[in-house]
C-alpha cells in the first residue's frame, strides 16, 4: 500500500485527516465529524466500510457518494499503477484498490478535510499509509479475533497503530485494559490524549422527539439542547468523541459555536442505526454484528421504545459470536426469524436456528431461508400485538441491514 500511494505521488498527504478507528461507532462517528466540518463550510472527502448498496458510498465528497462517472474514471486513472504493484507485491486486495481510489478522489477534488474510518485494525489496516493530524479511537471491544488477537488488550494495541507522532488522540470511553495499551502508544510517539469523561463528554441527556437532547463538554467549552436525531447513550457519546475531533483539528483553542453545533447534529443521518424505516408496526433496522454493538442496540431499545412486542429478524456472518448476540437479545425479544442475508459468508439457517433455539427455546424460534419472507412473517407476528406497541428489529450485520434497507425502500 505505502508503495502504491508512492507511486501516485502520495494523495493522502495532501489534505489533513481525522483518522477512525475502533470496534463500534466508528462509521457513525465519521459521519457526525463530516456534518460538523461541513457546516463550518468545508469540503469534506468521507471514506467508510462496509456500504449499505453501492461500492460508491464507501468513497463520498460533500456528503454524497461519488458518481457512478467519477468512480470509473478514478478507477481507469489508476488501474496502471495498480498493475505495477500487483507485478512487484502480489495481488492487491480489494479494499487496498478502494482506499487507494478514495485517497486520489479527495486529492483531485480537492477536500479540505478528509474523514477516513479503517477497514479493519489499524497498524496494517490499508488506511494507516496515511498519518492523521487526529486520531480517533472508539470503543473497543472483541471481534475479528483470528485477524486481530484473542484478548482486547492485543486488538486495542492493533487499533492504536493509527497514532501518529505529534497527533492528538480522542479517545472514547474504553474498557480500563484497552484504554492503558491506547495511552501508552500515544505517548511512546509524543502524541496529546484527550479521554471522554476526563476533557470532553456527555454532561447530561434526554429522550427527545425523534432522538435525544444532549448536553457535551468539549474540549474548549460547553454546548447545551443539542439535538441529536439517533438513538441510545452510545450514540451521545460518539457524538462528544465527533465534537472533541473537530475542535482537536482547530489550531485555535476557541468554541465553535453553539448554532453550529446544534446545526450541525441536528442533520446526522447514520442508515442502519437503529433506523426508523416504517410504522404500524414499527420496523427498526440495525447494523450491530458483534456482541457489543449488539449490547447497545439493546440498550437504546429499551430506553427510546416502549415495545410491548418485539420480533427479531437476525441473519449473521458465520464467523461472529453468535451466541452472545443470542443472549443479549433475549430478554428484550418476543420471538426471533432466523434468515441469511446476501452476503456468501452469512451463516446457514438451519445452523443459527439450531444456535437460537437453544438460547430462545423451539417456541420462539422461526426460519425463513430469505430476508424479504422473514421480514413478512416478523410483520406478521408483530401485528397480532398491540400496532402501535410492537415492533420488528432486523439485525445482525452490515449486510443485513443494507439488504433490509433496499427491500424495505429506505434512504
Amino acid at each position: 500500500m505505502a508503495a502504491l500511494v508512492d507511486l501516485l505521488g502520495n494523495p493522502q498527504a495532501a489534505y489533513p485527516i481525522i483518522h477512525i478507528a475502533g470496534t463500534n461507532g466508528k462509521s457513525s462517528t465519521a459521519r457526525m465529524v463530516e456534518a460538523l466540518l461541513k457546516e463550518r463550510n468545508l469540503r469534506v472527502g468521507r471514506y467508510t466500510s462496509p456500504e449499505f448498496a453501492s461500492m460508491r458510498d464507501r468513497i463520498s465528497i460533500d456528503g454524497e457518494p461519488i458518481s457512478e462517472e467519477r468512480f470509473v474514471e478514478v478507477y481507469e486513472e489508476l488501474e496502471p499503477y495498480f498493475g505495477i504493484v500487483d507485478e512487484k507485491f502480489g495481488r492487491l486486495s480489494f479494499f487496498e484498490v478502494l482506499t487507494a481510489m478514495a485517497f486520489a478522489a479527495f486529492a483531485d477534488a480537492p477536500v479540505d478535510v478528509a474523514v477516513v474510518e479503517t477497514g479493519m485494525g489499524g497498524t496494517w489496516d490499508a488506511t494507516n499509509v496515511a498519518d492523521g493530524a487526529v486520531a480517533v479511537i472508539t470503543p473497543v471491544s472483541l471481534d475479528h479475533t483470528e485477524y486481530l488477537g484473542p484478548d482486547v488488550e492485543t486488538i486495542a494495541g492493533e487499533k492504536a497503530g493509527i497514532i501518529k507522532p505529534g497527533s492528538t488522540v480522542i479517545l472514547a470511553q474504553q474498557q480500563l485494559p484497552a484504554a492503558e495499551v491506547i495511552v501508552r502508544r500515544a505517548a511512546e510517539v509524543g502524541a496529546t490524549v484527550a479521554r471522554e469523561g476526563i476533557e470532553f463528554g456527555v454532561l447530561g441527556r434526554e429522550l427527545a422527539m425523534g432522538g435525544q437532547l444532549l448536553h457535551l463538554r468539549g474540549l474548549n467549552a460547553t454546548y447545551e439542547d443539542v439535538l441529536l436525531p439517533l438513538y441510545g447513550g452510545h450514540q451521545a457519546g460518539n457524538a462528544a468523541t465527533a465534537l472533541a475531533a473537530v475542535e482537536a483539528l482547530s489550531t485555535a483553542a476557541e468554541p465553535l459555536g453553539e448554532e453550529l453545533i446544534r446545526q450541525a447534529f441536528a442533520q446526522v443521518t447514520s442508515p442502519g442505526r437503529l433506523e426508523v424505516v416504517r410504522r404500524g408496526p414499527t420496523v427498526l433496522v440495525d447494523a450491530s454484528h458483534n456482541p457489543g454493538g449488539m449490547e447497545a442496540t439493546v440498550d437504546a431499545i429499551g430506553e427510546s421504545f416502549g415495545f410491548t412486542r418485539l420480533i427479531a429478524v437476525l441473519a449473521v456472518m458465520a464467523d461472529k459470536d453468535v451466541e452472545t448476540m443470542l443472549e443479549l437479545l433475549e430478554p428484550v425479544v418476543e420471538e426471533v426469524v432466523v434468515t441469511r442475508n446476501s452476503s456468501p459468508r452469512s451463516m446457514e439457517v438451519d445452523d443459527l436456528a439450531d444456535r437460537a433455539r437453544g438460547v430462545f427455546g423451539p417456541d420462539r424460534v422461526h426460519e425463513s431461508p430469505r430476508l424479504d419472507d422473514a421480514i413478512d412473517v416478523a410483520i406478521g407476528l408483530a401485528d397480532e400485538g398491540d400496532e402501535y406497541g410492537s415492533g420488528v428489529l432486523i439485525t445482525g450485520s452490515v449486510v443485513t441491514a443494507g439488504d433490509a434497507r433496499i427491500l424495505l425502500k429506505a434512504g
